[in-house]
């Protein structure tokens, strides 16, 4: 990766305080699609249900990953698994720091190695050292406040949001506004919403509806401006297809209707982030 240029780097975590909302299937595909476009994306899955690794058809307990990098045992760069590797077939421009199910210690780890650790922060240095490597960085976190998941919200730059049509979609994405929020006083003042998608969206459903209409009162701004994306993600039994074959929906159906709608999502995701960065260079020099 030495001879790459430097990449302007965008840290996205991905996440919602419920699981089964389409967190991992979002952020895997996500990646794939920008990678489609040219663009660098590394996984970093934080998840010790490792399920972003198994969706990239990685073995769980074949490689070091998350948990020696948090523990300062292995530098983040050494561990990535990119698309050279010849045990694994990854997306077009994506690489993975694998997670597995060895995680779930690295609270007492931690602890054990040194006891003035400070938890929230074991991603800041790790993502200090790869910034400039990768256009885009998604951290997939899983459902709840694990040490892994704490220090995305502290080391992040955004937020993007999943939910699906379910009852407890909304306490979900309450609770994740919460603890943004939390970040923000507690350290990482910069942390902003990056958007909301909605996806496993079936038309004319009544909690479709229902969830549509939350979001888009929860996420408008002052400036009349809503984070929902335009984009939903539609229901299909190909993603649980493509996740049982360890791949994405590019590789398996690369024509598929949801394939397009990933495709169209990262367009928004770039217009989007073309808009604020504007909107920001603006206000510097107002």
């Amino acid at each position: 990766m030495s001879d790459q240029p430097v990449r302007t780097t965008r840290v996205i975590a991905v996440g919602n305080q419920k699981g089964g909302v389409g967190k991992t299937t979002n952020t895997v595909h996500l990646a794939t699609a920008l990678g489609e476009i040219g663009r660098r994306c590394l996984v970093w899955d934080l998840d010790m249900n490792y399920g972003a690794t198994r969706h990239l058809g990685i073995p769980g307990d074949a490689f070091l990953g998350t948990f020696e990098v948090l523990m300062g045992e292995e530098l983040a760069e050494n561990v990535i698994i990119g698309e050279d590797d010849a045990d694994v077939k990854l997306p077009l421009n994506v690489n993975v720091i694998p997670s597995r199910r060895k995680l779930e210690q690295i609270d007492d780890a931690l602890s054990s190695k040194n006891k003035f650790v400070v938890r929230q922060h074991v991603l800041l240095e790790p993502l200090r050292l790869l910034r400039g490597k990768y256009d885009y960085i998604f951290l997939d976190t899983a459902p709840n406040a694990t040490t892994p998941t704490v220090a995305a919200y502290a080391a992040a730059d955004w937020f993007l949001l999943s939910a699906m049509p379910d009852p407890f979609a909304v306490a979900g994405l309450k609770d994740a506004l919460e603890d943004i929020d939390s970040a923000r006083r507690h350290g990482n003042e910069g942390l902003r919403v990056l958007g909301v998608i909605l996806s496993g969206v079936a038309k004319n459903t009544r909690l479709g509806a229902v969830l549509a209409e939350y979001v888009e009162k929860a996420f408008t701004l002052p400036s009349g401006r809503c984070l929902k994306f335009k984009t939903e993600i539609g229901r299909s039994v190909v993603i649980p297809e493509t996740q049982k074959c360890g791949q994405t929906i590019f590789q398996t159906e690369p024509r598929h209707k949801i394939t397009e709608q990933y495709r169209e999502l990262a367009r928004e995701i770039e217009t989007r982030f073309l808009e604020l960065e504007e909107q920001d260079s603006e206000a510097a020099t107002a």
